[in-house]
């Protein structure tokens, strides 16, 4: 995750040190996503900070000062076209008392305020939230268990079995493997994956590999909906004429 704090006119993060004991309001944590903040009306204590996060899965937005006394403050200074990876952050805080108008660049309905009290808060001191979680998933599948019923088979093929964590694409790239060990490229395939188990038809002839006797090689990845891939695992095997 990235993070970045925000040094602004009027506005410093965590500036405010050895004050009176924080009051009710604290740092606040907020997420951006499905196009609004998750708290756009925000209340902390003088010294105190706020987070956004980018949750997702639109994060195609800024944070932007949009009322004089927070003018210089954004998140995506000298872009007009914001894009944030999920997760991403974006600090300020806060060492002058009065209310902040924020809003995205882009799409100005994605807004809010920050109320800064004039009673002494602590900067340092825990957020009110947890971290936001990601509205999008990040995690590769897993691809594991594979085996063959057969080493060596004709160009037929011969079925493999595989288990995965989540419903994904399977991709497997062929590779003929010279005397040398050298590889070359001889074609590619892909099926569809469920949950648990599954078993396919593997190595056979198709438009998309032609097989000759030799050895083979095949790099094996499985690829989510939201396009997360897992570690390459190979499979050696060997085509016999016939």
């Amino acid at each position: 995750m990235r993070g970045r704090i925000a040094l602004g006119a009027g506005v410093a993060a965590l500036a405010v040190v050895g004050l009176a004991p924080a009051a009710e309001a604290t740092n606040q944590r907020i997420s951006i996503s499905n196009y609004q903040w998750s708290n756009p009306d925000v209340q902390i204590d003088l010294g105190e900070n706020v987070t956004w996060y980018w949750t997702g899965p639109d994060v195609v937005h800024s944070v932007t000062g949009d009322s004089p006394n927070d003018a210089g403050i954004d998140s995506d200074p000298n872009n007009n076209l914001p894009n944030h990876p999920v997760g991403d952050s974006f600090r300020v805080g806060f060492d002058q008392a009065g209310v902040y108008q924020f809003r995205c660049k882009l799409h100005p309905s994605v807004r809010g305020t920050v109320t800064v009290s004039g009673t002494p808060g602590d900067p340092g001191g825990e957020p009110a939230q947890p971290v936001p979680e990601n509205n999008v998933d990040l995690k590769a599948p897993q691809l594991r268990k594979l085996s063959l019923d057969a080493k060596a088979f004709p160009g037929r093929g011969t079925q493999l079995h595989f288990w995965l964590g989540e419903r994904s694409k399977l991709d497997a790239e062929y590779y003929l493997v010279g005397g040398d060990g050298e590889r070359s490229f001889a074609g590619w395939d892909k099926w569809k994956g469920y949950v648990g188990l599954n078993e396919i038809r593997f190595g056979r002839r198709e438009k998309n590999f032609d097989p000759e006797p030799g050895r083979y090689v095949a790099d094996l990845r499985a690829t989510d909906h939201q396009n997360n891939a897992s570690r390459v695992r190979s499979v050696h095997f060997r085509i016999r004429p016939g």
